[in-house]
């Protein structure tokens, strides 16, 4: 049996869900493969915890338009794109997630390549649809993040030296860089586009980038948990991926004890964090909860 806040959940999920396929790109006739690989990739499940989380922190600073649809769909494919081509041999060399084959089992390597591109491409040009729904302003401010977080100084920047570090003893800065940015920096970036887009002031869109930078660490390093200690069948993918790639992470260097303990530190900052911001009490409940949903979780 459900409890209210799954029962929310689910909701919010549907709803994510319902919109990311609105704007999945039409075939002309001739692309029809490449998208079929896309929407592959894109409708595989997975939890859509970015698009929530953006259109939670618009409602909490009472945002009112319809500009956060094609940001959370854009942000989602942003987020498929980085998973499509993280799968691949040259990189991780995954042939699971979310429980089905990746894409380039599916595909092949070349049509996985392309596909990400292809959501790449597809999210910059998604973004452009929320002028004229809201002010300008908001929308630039928008696009500003989104471009930061998710390019060379975000979520790029930290996928690449994620790769260019495998095998290598890594100091404990990298990997910290790695895990703000890689994983982080989406969840950020999504937080504060849902808080920009609702007219947050740049004062709390900082603060919303630091609770941001706290849950993105505490995923990640229960990630690194479900990676050691996890189900394969309950993950949807392979576990024991950082060790077959020989990856130094939190857990390795720190221990279960201090890592969880550090899980629980961190959420409790983002918690005091977001006390002090908005004006929806109701919504502030959900992402609490929400929070909880993410780093404390099985798969």
């Amino acid at each position: 049996m459900m409890g209210a806040f799954d029962e929310k959940l689910k909701i919010r999920a549907e709803e994510a869900e319902n919109i990311i396929a609105k704007y999945i790109p039409k075939p002309d006739g001739h692309n029809n493969h490449l998208l079929d690989a896309m929407s592959y990739s894109l409708l595989a499940g997975g939890k859509r915890l970015r698009p929530i989380l953006m259109k939670s922190f618009f409602n909490l600073f009472c945002g009112k338009s319809d500009a956060v649809m094609p940001f959370m769909a854009a942000m989602e494919m942003l987020h498929t794109y980085s998973l499509v081509h993280d799968d691949l041999p040259a990189i991780d060399n995954d042939d699971y997630r979310r429980g089905l084959e990746t894409t380039h089992k599916k595909y092949g390597e070349a049509v996985a390549v392309l596909a990400g591109d292809g959501l790449l491409h597809s999210a910059h040009e998604v973004v452009l649809e929320a002028f004229g729904m809201t002010e300008d302003t908001k929308v630039i401010d928008a696009l500003k993040i989104f471009s930061r977080k998710t390019g060379i100084n975000g979520m790029l920047g930290g996928q690449s030296v994620d790769v260019f570090s495998t095998g290598s003893v890594v100091s404990d800065d990298t990997m910290a860089y790695i895990y703000e940015k890689k994983t982080g920096a989406l969840i950020e970036g999504s937080m504060m586009v849902g808080a920009a887009l609702a007219g947050a002031s740049h004062e709390d869109i900082d603060k919303v980038e630091r609770i941001g930078a706290c849950v993105g660490m505490a995923f990640q390093i229960e990630d690194d948990i479900l990676d050691l200690y996890g189900d394969a069948a309950v993950l949807g993918k392979p576990i024991n991926s950082d060790t077959k790639n020989n990856k130094k992470t939190y857990l390795s260097v720190h221990g279960l004890e201090k890592s969880r303990a550090d899980i629980i530190k961190l959420t409790e900052e983002a918690v005091t964090l977001l006390d002090c911001l908005g004006n929806n009490d109701e919504e502030r409940d959900f992402i609490k909860d929400l929070f909880d949903y993410m780093v404390i979780r099985s798969k």
